[in-house]
């Protein structure tokens, strides 16, 4: 079974690069990435943040959240 994972970002250079080399590089065969642009999806903001988000961008990867580097805390996006 394909383990359910969620990328955050916000379309920053930082979390676009994250994107490319981060989200894209895990085995598709194992793991079922959804990327959320919460510059675009502003409404999931709230469910980032119930997942533990505090910053993106962000993997929430088996319940568990990666932050990678940081590009934005989700205060400054909401």
């Amino acid at each position: 079974m394909k383990s359910q994972t969620q990328f955050y970002h916000a379309g920053c250079p930082v979390c676009t690069s994250a994107e490319k080399f981060v989200a894209q590089s895990l085995d598709p065969a194992r793991f079922d990435v959804e990327i959320v642009h919460l510059g675009e999806q502003g409404q999931r903001i709230g469910e980032a943040e119930q997942r533990g988000v505090q910053s993106v961008p962000a993997l929430v990867l088996d319940g568990q959240v990666f932050h990678i580097n940081h590009g934005a805390d989700l205060s400054a996006l909401a």
